[in-house]
């Protein structure tokens, strides 16, 4: 079985990537707070044995408290997450203190929805 997957954020319904250096994560961040943005995490599966394939999504609803900039500075300098879709990961110590609400699947904003991608191998096996 091969799986591939790539989460993106989406705000306002532009599409923000990864942070491209610590400046566009601070950047992201002030745009997230405050603010309900989405998640969709594309997957990817294939049975190499059988040749099936299936594409499936996940799509996650997250709402921001207001941050101070204290506290993105603070994060920037600690997590450096310049490896995160949206510029941070909800499972870090102080990410998690970001989130306000949720609306879905939890695994997809940590950036691999679980019980979607256990449904897709299911269903090429």
């Amino acid at each position: 079985i091969v799986i591939g997957a790539d989460t993106v954020v989406v705000l306002e319904n532009k599409i923000i990537n990864k942070p491209k250096d610590l400046k566009h994560a601070e950047k992201i961040l002030e745009r997230l707070s405050g603010k309900k943005h989405i998640v969709f995490t594309g997957i990817n599966v294939i049975n190499t044995l059988n040749g099936k394939e299936l594409f499936a999504y996940e799509k996650t609803g997250v709402q921001f408290r207001k941050l101070e900039s204290e506290e993105i500075s603070y994060y920037i300098k600690k997590h450096r997450p310049l490896d995160k879709a949206g510029a941070y990961g909800i499972q870090d110590d102080f990410g998690c203190l970001f989130i306000k609400k949720i609306e879905g699947d939890y695994y997809n904003i940590v950036g691999l929805p679980l019980v979607k991608l256990y449904e897709s191998i299911k269903k090429i096996i």
